[in-house]
């Protein structure tokens, strides 16, 4: 492993101290005066009295005579004086020539010099492995933040976002560091993770979606049956066949009521519902607004011929919205009036009611958004909100104008 380094300098640094340790331990041993030379260098002045040349110099001394006075001195710098050598701990011996006292050999063995050296010297390296040691820490350190507590807080980090629900933000791949083998696991997971949950959304929303379009669909004949039963109601003599319309219309309005609770619960929770536009003549646009008005409220009108990009689906329910609205609202004719501009086949739908307060206008394409005319009418507000969001997915526009009388509807549908 990559820490191995750092162990090793540790290892050596550790050593390099042990060994300083002995080398003090060994250094103060050789601090003691060695007997031996000493002796010999001693007889050597004893034998050799007077002609200095062929003393032995093995070791440092000093020659005093009986009168204090100095005769000989290896060197400059010991001590010439019994006092001097006192003080600096020398090793002081008494000089005798064939018997006779000459005076006194003062050795040079200054304990304090050479501790103090020894000392600082030892100290000095200490202070150099101190540092050295301190440098690998810090380095030991980085390597270990960058390598270890880093990656181990990016991934605790990465953990609590996907615990937090949030897969789209991939972890960095680095695979050198200690946990590099599992970052591409845990990212993988990440990845399965978000594609099981967009699979799952996908799933709930087009059920949703099939539940929404069923109830919506079945809204349609639903309101055709009402109709006709409250006509058949108006025009029959029979009391009792009056009492089997009325049946039919009490159960109508509770399978509408059903529906409509259906249909909002099951739209509320959509975020996307599927749209899928292509290239259609414009004739069927008549076919889809005759379907819508079931009610033979909107009097004769033409489409101009062109090719449009449409959704029949998306559009039937457009119109199934406008009409339905229409109808709830205003309840009176409809006239439909269609243009070519420019890139779009404006179809016009108006009615003849009260229309909306102005302030209320861009708030009616908003989701359970419904004028204030509507407060004792039954509704979701979604059906503005899904007829222009079927709108935009094609590629068209929907547009909302109070008329001097009435209230118009505009389609937008694109030209290809």
């Amino acid at each position: 492993m990559r820490k191995a380094p750092f162990i090793l300098l540790l290892v050596f640094t550790f050593i390099a101290e042990a060994l300083a340790c002995y080398f003090t331990v060994t250094k103060m041993k050789d601090l003691k005066t060695d007997p031996v030379k000493v002796n010999e260098c001693l007889y050597s002045i004893s034998e050799n009295y007077g002609d200095s040349s062929k003393y032995n110099t093995q070791l440092d001394y000093a020659i005093i005579g009986n009168d204090g006075e100095l005769i000989y001195k290896t060197r400059e710098g010991l001590s010439e004086s019994v006092n001097e050598a006192i003080k600096t701990r020398g090793l002081i011996l008494d000089l005798n020539v064939d018997g006779k006292p000459m005076g006194k050999v003062i050795f040079d063995y200054n304990m304090d010099d050479q501790l103090t050296d020894v000392k600082n010297k030892i100290i000095l390296l200490f202070v150099i492995i101190g540092v050295l040691q301190i440098v690998i820490l810090v380095i030991w350190y980085i390597y270990i933040r960058r390598n270890i507590i880093t990656p181990f807080k990016n991934l605790n980090s990465f953990a609590a976002r996907v615990a937090e629900g949030n897969l789209d933000m991939p972890l960095k791949m680095d695979k050198g560091h200690v946990f590099g083998a599992f970052t591409e696991s845990f990212d993988l997971m990440r990845s399965e993770l978000k594609k099981a949950r967009i699979a799952e959304k996908k799933a709930s929303d087009d059920k949703k979606e099939m539940v929404a379009k069923l109830s919506h669909d079945i809204k349609t004949p639903v309101a055709s049956i009402k109709s006709t039963s409250e006509i058949g109601m108006a025009i029959t003599k029979e009391e009792r066949t009056k009492e089997m319309f009325d049946v039919i219309n009490a159960k109508t309005d509770q399978i509408k009521s059903l529906v409509d609770n259906l249909f909002t619960s099951s739209v509320q929770d959509i975020t996307e519902i599927d749209v899928n536009p292509g290239m259609q003549p414009s004739d069927v646009i008549s076919g889809l607004i005759r379907n819508s008005d079931y009610l033979n409220r909107a009097g004769a009108f033409s489409i101009p011929e062109c090719n449009v990009f449409i959704d029949k689906l998306r559009l039937q329910q457009v119109f199934d919205n406008i009409f339905m609205n229409s109808y709830k609202y205003a309840d009176t004719a409809i006239s439909i009036n269609s243009e070519l501009t420019g890139d779009y086949l404006v179809i016009r739908v108006a009615d003849e009611g009260p229309g909306v307060k102005e302030e209320e206008l861009p708030l009616l394409k908003e989701k359970f958004r419904r004028g204030s005319n509507a407060s004792d009418k039954d509704g979701a507000g979604l059906g503005l909100y899904l007829t222009d969001y079927f709108m935009e997915k094609m590629d068209g526009q929907l547009g909302l104008k109070n008329l001097d009388k009435g209230f118009e509807v505009s389609v937008y549908i694109r030209v290809v």
